[in-house]
This record gives C-alpha cells, structure tokens and sequence, in this order.
C-alpha cells in the first residue's frame, strides 16, 4: 500500500496505526537490491553465459568466489565492460584464502588481504567476504576469538581507507566440520568487538539452519550488524520454498527493519535458471512488501 492509495482509501484512525508498519515494509522493498553468487550457477554455463542469465531474470549484482583471481588483465577488461552493458555490478566477492581465526595464518591472511582488496577495487566491488579457517586444536580458549578480533580490525582499517566493506561469514558444521567460525552468534560477538563500521556478519540462513535454526530471533535482535544475507533452503541447496525454511516470515523480517543491505541468492536451480532466479526474486519482493 503506497500514500496515495491510502489515502484514497479514506479509512478511519482504526486502521491508521497499520500505516507505518506497511510504509516501512514497502520503504525497504524499494531500497533492497538482489544479486546472485555466481557459482551455484557455473556447473550448468559458462561463466558469460551465467552472466546473461543474471542480468535477464533482474538481478542487479553478481558475487564471486574467486574467479577473478585466474584473469588476465584483458578478461578483467572484457568481464567489465560485459557487466556495464548488463547493468549489474559485483556486490561482493570473496577469494582470500587464509583464515582470519588462524594464528599461524595471519601474515598470510593480510597479506592476500591487501591483494583482494586490489582486485576488488578493479572490479569496482565494495564489500569482501572473509571466513575463519580453521580451529586450531591445542589454543588456549579464547585465542582465536582475539586473533579474529586483532585481524579485522587491521583490515577494517585499511579498507574503510578504499571505501571497501567487510563481512565475515560463518559456514555450517556439516558443510566444513573443522570451521571455527561456524554461527551467527559467535560472528555478531566477533563483530561487535571488532566495533567498525565496516565490518558485519553474512547471514547465510542456509548454513545457520543447517547447524543451529532459531532464524529470525537472531536477526531480530541483530539486524544491526549484519551487511549481507544468503538465501537458499534446507535440504538440498535450492530455491527458496523448497525446504524447511520459511522465508516469507524471513523476508517481512527484513522488511519490518528496513533492511537496506543486498539479498544473494545462493542456491542450485531445479528449474530453467532464469525462470527460477526471477521467481525468486519476485517472491522476496512481494513479501516484502506486505
């Protein structure tokens, strides 16, 4: 319900205190982009072929995992010069191999750190996902937990400096049972003791539910600290719909928080890939703004 048909509608003070609730959802609809990670997609195309269907099915962003790290200088160009005629941008990348929770690691990890941050800014990307690694048997407890905290906030320094942000994402204890990082809420702990404004949680409700459920309560009571969410369904990877999640309460959530952030999907298509990425799209919007 937009302000004109409202007050069209000429209805009563009874009905009144609904408005900002509804404005609000509608508000954040509006403002919401949609994109896609790029490599759900890339067992069934090539990557410019992927590329095509992205752009066709209205999404306006493309996240990558790395691709980029094996182009010349020329496919950089052309890759560029493709996402400009399509209307679309990378939103976010990741491709940093070492962990930030990795003691060991963390000449390594700031050191490809400054390379991903070249690249992103080459592809005019402004967000990096970053992960954990591993957990290091043996540590005292607490010992990764501040070598998180000391490594982003080394990075959060430099890449407030390019305009760049940072999200750190946690993956399932299925998917990688060695992860350290493997829940939202270690991550928001992480991120709040990291305290910049450039550095928030992935919320990736296919991983979080996999490991641990309680969705939207988490994002209730954290909606600020998280800069990115991912969205398939539990089993299997797919569409939004075809599992146990229940994104339609999920989405309103957002909405209801004005939630201004990208929405990914990451998931494997069981249908025509266009056809399901717009649909799955289109059914985020229009819960939205219910």
């Amino acid at each position: 319900m937009n302000r004109r048909e409202f007050g069209k509608m000429g209805v009563g003070a009874a009905l009144a205190s609904t408005w900002p609730v509804a404005a609000q959802s509608v508000g954040a609809a509006n403002k919401v982009r949609f994109s896609f990670m790029l490599w759900a997609l890339e067992k069934q195309a090539p990557f410019d072929q992927c590329l095509e269907w992205v752009a066709e099915a209205g999404y306006q962003g493309v996240e990558l995992v790395g691709e980029f790290q094996s182009w010349s200088p020329t496919e950089r160009a052309a890759t560029m010069a493709r996402m400009r005629r399509l209307g679309m941008i990378f939103d976010a990348m990741s491709g940093v191999k070492a962990g930030f929770a990795v003691p060991a690691q963390t000449e390594t990890f700031r050191t490809q750190f400054i390379e991903q941050m070249r690249a992103a800014k080459e592809l005019e990307c402004s967000k990096i996902i970053l992960l954990s690694g591993k957990r290091v048997e043996g540590l005292r407890d607490g010992v990764q937990r501040q070598t998180s905290i000391d490594n982003l906030k080394w990075a959060a320094e430099r890449a407030a400096k390019e305009q760049i942000d940072i999200v750190i994402e946690p993956i399932d204890l299925l998917e990688n049972p060695t992860i350290d990082l493997a829940s939202v809420t270690d991550g928001f702990d992480i991120v709040q003791a990291v305290n910049s404004s450039n550095v928030k949680v992935l919320y990736d409700f296919y991983h979080e539910q996999r490991s641990f459920g309680n969705l939207i309560e988490k994002l209730e009571k954290n909606i600020e600290w998280i800069g990115l969410v991912h969205v398939a369904d539990v089993p299997g990877r797919h569409e939004p719909g075809t599992g146990e999640i229940d994104y339609e309460s999920i989405y309103r959530k957002l909405a209801e928080f004005n939630y201004s952030h990208w929405i990914a999907m990451e998931y494997y298509p069981t249908e025509e890939p266009v056809a399901s990425l717009k649909k799955s799209r289109m059914e985020a919007l229009r819960a939205m703004k219910q």
